[in-house]
């Protein structure tokens, strides 16, 4: 299994037991959906190796309590602080038509209804308070907040996303 065949589902942020738990901050808005989770891809010395989960619970609002098999003291805890841990991407719960995955929309081409086609988008930045659709045109970045103001439609099946913006964000880039 490859990064590429899965998705990003969170880190180990810290031991929670001297028994070997730890609470995982999960990247989604629906924890109690990988509350039944019979195993995660741990990236370990950029490998992603399978650990199976005896059990979990969820720790607040999205941190999730795991104790993993044969993970079973402080010390096997800690070496897996700060891992990334990912499932395969068939996992992923299905969207409604205008929903989308981050990962899906790379490659998409971003319309806007006033300034025509603004490029491609190259990546997704979720660091920021308001994530932001990277987009390259004639090798420039344009930064495009993702908000449902902005957001008109999402054509899928012709890889396309329609967007409004304010008038001037888009030739601040250009």
């Amino acid at each position: 299994m490859t990064k590429e065949e899965c998705f990003y589902l969170g880190r180990i942020v810290s031991k929670f037991s001297f028994k070997g738990e730890v609470l995982i901050k999960l990247d989604t808005d629906e924890p109690e959906t990988y509350l039944e989770m019979e195993s995660v891809f741990v990236d370990y010395d950029d490998n992603l190796v399978p650990f199976f989960i005896e059990k979990s619970s969820l720790q607040k609002s999205n941190l999730l309590r795991v104790k993993f098999e044969e993970v079973d003291s402080e010390e096997d805890a800690e070496d897996l602080l700060k891992c990334d841990l990912y499932l395969p991407l068939n996992l992923l719960p299905k969207l409604e038509e205008d929903q989308f995955y981050y990962h899906e929309i790379i490659g998409f081409s971003v319309e806007d209804e006033n300034y025509g086609s603004v490029g491609k988008i190259t990546g997704i930045n979720d660091t920021t308070a308001q994530a932001l659709f990277e987009i390259e045109k004639d090798g420039r970045q344009i930064l495009i907040p993702m908000n449902d103001e902005f957001l008109q439609k999402v054509d899928k099946k012709n890889k396309t996303i329609f967007v409004r913006t304010p008038e001037g964000l888009i030739d601040l880039y250009l």
